[in-house]
């Protein structure tokens, strides 16, 4: 049986955020960085928003997302309750949003208002997902809050809004997408809808990612990755993320390392985990066949094999760090922190969909592979 439920509302192209114009006289609140807010990008959405509505803006949104952010927000939600939310940015400033809109929901302190998401980033997928990352500042864990109700009404997916992203920002985000799409592909909950969505994720992502990186004002290459970007979002909302995500969400909480950066590093190291299982090496080979890395007729080793030639070209050619000691990171404060990141590992939601079992000491050796 597959399950597949897509509420999200996706407006693509420029025009999409003419979807603005039409809403009149309501209480609006604006979740964002203040990055978007004092650079002037907000006037972006603020110029087509009417005269009539009242416009609340909380951009206190920052990297890394964290409790006490969110209940800065859920202080301000619930003091001028909005009939429309709208988070504006890249996946910290959605998922900001997301997690104030949980917790109000959780507690029913506000009627649920009509959600809009408008990314600024191609990487996260925020935009359509039921899920959103939050970070504990004591135990530097991350931890996703999950339900039907964070899902956006409408997502707006203006690629002009992605044109001043940094090479380096459009590199990370662009290999959180690649990651995302093929942890769906592999993982256990994923199905023939999914799998279509990870396929053209890729296929799209092969073709214009190195595009973006080496001309960033590139339009139509910005456009086709905002748009793998959101389906690789959907695939991994229906079919499940695994290891790779459950490793990067503790680079990240305990180190800070930029959560698609996290997620290139150990993503070869996660398919070579996985592929000692010929089952999920196989529907890995599928995935290269179907976007063209490898020809059907080699063996399923040497198109895996191919993907990962892949993964490696990438990540050289957009000059990315391959290890965390190329992050100035020492030695003895990484392993000391091991212990903690294992466990953060083991508890992390997106593990429950990993295609093959591991525990504390896979997960180890992977972290001390990428070191």
């Amino acid at each position: 049986m597959s399950n597949v439920y897509i509420k999200t509302k996706i407006l693509s192209g420029h025009y999409g955020m003419e979807y603005l114009r039409t809403i009149r006289n309501k209480q609006i609140m604006i979740v964002c960085d203040k990055f978007l807010s004092e650079g002037g990008a907000i006037n972006y959405i603020m110029d087509l928003l009417d005269s009539s509505n009242r416009i609340k803006l909380f951009d206190e949104a920052i990297p890394d997302p964290t409790i006490e952010v969110v209940g800065k927000g859920l202080r301000v939600i619930c003091k001028e309750p909005p009939n429309v939310v709208i988070g504006f940015g890249g996946g910290s400033a959605i998922d900001t949003a997301k997690g104030i809109l949980y917790f109000a929901g959780v507690k029913k302190l506000i009627p649920s208002p009509l959600f809009i998401t408008i990314p600024t980033t191609s990487g996260t997928g925020s935009e359509v997902t039921s899920v959103a990352v939050i970070t504990d500042s004591e135990s530097k864990c991350k931890h996703l809050v999950s339900s039907e109700d964070i899902l956006a009404d409408v997502a707006i997916l203006d690629s002009r809004l992605t044109l001043t992203v940094s090479p380096s920002v459009t590199a990370n985000t662009g290999m959180d997408v690649l990651t995302h799409a093929l942890e769906a592909y592999v993982a256990t909950k994923a199905n023939v809808f999914s799998d279509a969505l990870s396929e053209k994720s890729v296929e799209l992502l092969f073709k214009e990612l190195l595009n973006c990186y080496k001309d960033g004002k590139n339009l139509e290459a910005r456009t086709a990755m905002h748009e793998a970007s959101t389906l690789a979002g959907m695939a991994f909302n229906t079919a499940g993320l695994g290891v790779n995500h459950s490793i990067a969400h503790q680079l990240g909480g305990t180190f800070h390392v930029p959560h698609g950066l996290a997620n290139a590093m150990l993503l070869n190291k996660v398919i070579d985990y996985n592929c000692a299982n010929h089952s999920i090496m196989r529907r890995y080979a599928a995935l290269a066949y179907n976007v063209h890395v490898a020809g059907k007729e080699e063996a399923p080793e040497k198109a895996v094999a191919a993907l990962k030639e892949m993964i490696e070209m990438l990540m050289r050619s957009m000059n990315m760090p391959s290890s965390i000691r190329e992050l100035n990171i020492g030695l003895e404060k990484y392993v000391n922190q091991l212990p903690n990141m294992i466990h953060n590992t083991l508890m992390d939601h997106c593990l429950a969909t990993t295609p093959r079992e591991i525990g504390r000491e896979g997960i180890r050796d992977i972290l001390l592979s990428i070191y």
